[in-house]
Parts: C-alpha cells; structure tokens; sequence
C-alpha cells in the first residue's frame, strides 16, 4: 500500500485530517504548493481535489491561470494513480494534453478518473486518467489526458 494511501486512510476522517493530508502531499512534492489544494475524496480510480480563487492563482485577466488548472489536474491524477497502483509497480506522468473550455471565474474543483484499470503485470504499460475541472457552479472549465506510464519496479 502507497504511503499517500495509508495517510489518507488514517487522516480523512479526522477534523481537519483533509487539510492535514493535503499539506503533507504538499510537503513532499512542494511545487504543488502554489495553488494550496484540498483533498476531498481520493480511492483507487477517482480522486477530487479542490482549490480556491485567490489572486496568486490569477492571470492578468483575473481568471484562474491556465497553468495552476495544469497543476490541479496532476496532482489529482498523480496522487490518484499512486493509491490505485500496487507496490509492486511504479509510475510517472508521461504526457498530458488539455482543453480550456470556458474561463475559470470561481474556485475550482478537480476529478481525475482512470478510463480503464490497469493489468499491473510484468509489462509495461499507460493508464489514461481523465480530469475535467469545474467551476462552483459545475460548469466545466477544463478538461485533461494525462498519460501515466506504469512499470514494475525494478529489484535492486
């Protein structure tokens, strides 16, 4: 089991323990960092991640910037597969394509599904995750392919 796993297993039901996941995520892949997510759900297969609008988030247009929804939607899709993917297995981002919709006015709300499970065997392999990204009042605003390549960890 993913130590991101574990983690949510023992803090999402606790006050506060979403806050505290998410900080920790954050902790470890600092980037992530700048756009002060919040874990809501996360299982193997689905994950939702939420964001709020603030002005360090915005572009000159004062809309949520393009690459923060980016940035919402790996970390949704990242931490998704890494509960998903067995120990035995590894991954990594392997390419992602995206589609801006509409303009992102509100705090935002990221869901990041798997199209299909994975086989997990000796080979290698790339699970497609889906994200669609949507404003407070549902509307989607982006939506995103991000590439996971799966691999057996090597013994060393």
């Amino acid at each position: 089991m993913s130590q991101a796993k574990k983690l949510w297993k023992s803090l999402a039901k606790k006050p506060f323990g979403k806050v505290v996941f998410s900080q920790l995520v954050c902790q470890k892949a600092p980037y992530f960092r700048t756009i002060h997510p919040r874990f809501e759900t996360l299982e193997p297969g689905s994950c939702t991640v939420s964001m709020k609008k603030r002005r360090s988030v915005c572009n000159h247009l004062g809309t949520v910037h393009a690459i923060a929804m980016c940035n919402m939607a790996e970390l949704a899709a990242g931490t998704m597969t890494d509960v998903t993917v067995p120990s035995s297995h590894r991954w990594i981002p392997k390419s992602m394509s995206v589609e801006y919709l509409k303009k992102a006015t509100t705090d935002l709300k990221a869901t990041a599904t798997l199209t299909e499970s994975p086989k997990f065997t000796q080979d290698k392999e790339i699970a497609v995750v889906d994200v669609s990204i949507a404003s407070s009042d549902q509307t989607v605003v982006m939506t995103a392919k991000i590439d996971m390549h799966i691999s057996p960890k090597t013994k060393r």
